[in-house]
């Protein structure tokens, strides 16, 4: 990737992200860097389901379109439901938000019924939610595990929290399947919104209520049109659903998974435009999956400790799933955009160069220094602007190893630095030691892999080569040149 990030929101096929036994391929681990950079930037991701699921989405979202628009335009005083913090785990069924202008359908294995057979008057919901909620679940968990190996967690580490698959007798589902409808025209409530004005000039409707973070662990959406907004990494709101495939889907992060990773991954603040419906009667639908933890489990950090993370103080103590659903989490606290990084270190286009083109202009009328000490400066500024700073981001504390001990450090996967290197992203085969003590050629690697540009800016790599090195320094910075994921 490049290091400047993703342009655009990144775009994954859920096939590549499915593990598989052995060692990681280079399209899974690709595809690890690709979700993990848009996951940093933008809080969200556009995954490319099998390409034959595409007609089951499609048709449950027209089946939906149907389901809401025979439904009566003034909501029942029993259907009004506005507080989902209280029975969260217990929603089911047809119920609206008058204060968003939406009416949602929930889906919960276990507790919505589906056999019309043995209770004739149940109304009929909209079709392919069993297919749609397995479909969808799946996937949210793959994509979960996926997250977990880029944190450097165990395979499953959130199965504790998770639901049985399948369920157990008389088990009720966590997870829930919400077929959602903004904006009916048909639905006569009290609207309440808000025009804004953004980026392009363009006016987009919000609802007064417009924020909104998921509880979930991972959430997919699946729109029949655009207009989902997600805050990025630098605090702009950006439409994610603008281009999707029909088999393409949003997903994002909720708080549950920001509690259960000690703030690495960071929740996805979202937004609906309702305002691109003038015309449309159905208004606009979705389906809306959410992975959530178990009622009755904790949720804590300690596969976070073990993969030797650190973990702040507000996130030492277990959280009990029940209580932290019905808690509220003011936004304004949670928002810190560098705790999910990606092993890009990105820096502007021109960020390396300035402090060097600094130093020349200072050093002009003094002796140049030599180029071994030169490289020596140059790999200490990195280790102290970038490796620090990562170091000291997520929590760990660097302990360098002596540079005798390291050389078998660097071909054992247990070794005591090998999490540390793997967090901070250090160049493989270099000793993990500080970068005054590395060989010239160590060093190079070193400055390459924490300074995107380097060597383009430098001419004095090959002089500090030994003469019929070169070719093989060429073929070693290539063939262990880090994979950016």
């Amino acid at each position: 990737m490049a290091g400047n990030g993703l342009p655009t929101i990144g775009r994954v096929k859920l096939t590549d992200l499915i593990a598989s036994e052995g060692l990681p391929s280079d399209t899974y681990k690709l595809s690890i860097s690709t979700l993990s950079q848009s996951l940093a930037q933008y809080s969200a991701a556009i995954i490319q389901l099998p390409c034959s699921d595409g007609a089951l989405l499609r048709s449950c979202l027209e089946s939906a379109r149907l389901y809401f628009n025979q439904r009566p335009s003034f909501p029942s005083a029993d259907t009004i439901h506005t507080n989902e913090s209280l029975e969260w785990c217990k929603t089911s069924g047809y119920y609206t938000n008058p204060q968003n202008w939406q009416e949602t359908y929930d889906f919960r294995p276990g507790l919505t019924p589906i056999d019309h057979n043995h209770n004739p008057e149940m109304e009929f919901p909209p079709a392919g939610l069993v297919d749609i909620f397995a479909l969808l679940g799946k996937a949210a968990r793959d994509i979960l595990d996926a997250i977990s190996f880029y944190l450097n967690l165990r395979s499953y580490a959130f199965t504790d929290v998770l639901d049985n698959v399948p369920l157990r007798n008389r088990e009720t589902s966590s997870s829930v399947l919400s077929v959602c409808c903004h904006a009916r025209p048909s639905f006569q409530v009290a609207q309440h919104h808000n025009l804004t004005t953004q980026e392009d000039g363009q006016l987009a409707m919000f609802t007064d209520h417009e924020h909104h973070v998921d509880k979930s662990l991972i959430s997919l959406i699946k729109s029949d049109k655009a207009g989902l907004h997600v805050r990025d990494f630098h605090g702009r709101w950006v439409l994610v659903d603008g281009d999707l495939g029909p088999q393409e889907a949003i997903i994002y992060p909720g708080l549950a998974l920001y509690q259960a990773t000690a703030g690495y991954v960071t929740p996805a603040l979202y937004r609906t435009d309702i305002g691109n419906l003038q015309g449309n009667m159905y208004g606009r639908c979705s389906l809306a999956f959410k992975l959530m933890p178990k009622s009755m489990t904790s949720l804590n950090c300690s596969e976070m400790r073990a993969a030797g993370h650190g973990v702040e103080a507000q996130f030492q103590l277990p959280v009990p799933v029940d209580d932290f659903m019905q808690r509220s989490h003011p936004t304004d606290q949670l928002f810190n955009r560098h705790n999910f990084p990606s092993f890009n270190f990105p820096t502007a286009q021109d960020g390396s160069m300035k402090p060097l083109m600094k130093r020349k202009r200072n050093n002009s009328r003094c002796k140049p220094l030599p180029p071994s000490k030169r490289l020596r400066l140059e790999a200490q500024r990195v280790l102290k602007e970038r490796v620090q700073d990562i170091a000291d981001k997520k929590g760990i504390k660097l302990r360098f190893c002596t540079l005798k001990e390291c050389e078998n450090h660097i071909l054992s996967l247990d070794s005591p630095c090998a999490n540390i290197r793997m967090e901070i992203g250090w160049p493989p085969g270099v000793p993990f030691v500080h970068p005054h003590d590395l060989p010239n050629k160590a060093k190079i690697g070193f400055l390459e892999t924490y300074e995107p540009g380097w060597t383009a800016t430098h001419e004095m790599e090959l002089s500090l080569v030994e003469p019929g090195q070169s070719s093989q320094h060429t073929a070693h910075c290539n063939s262990n040149s880090p994979i950016q994921f």
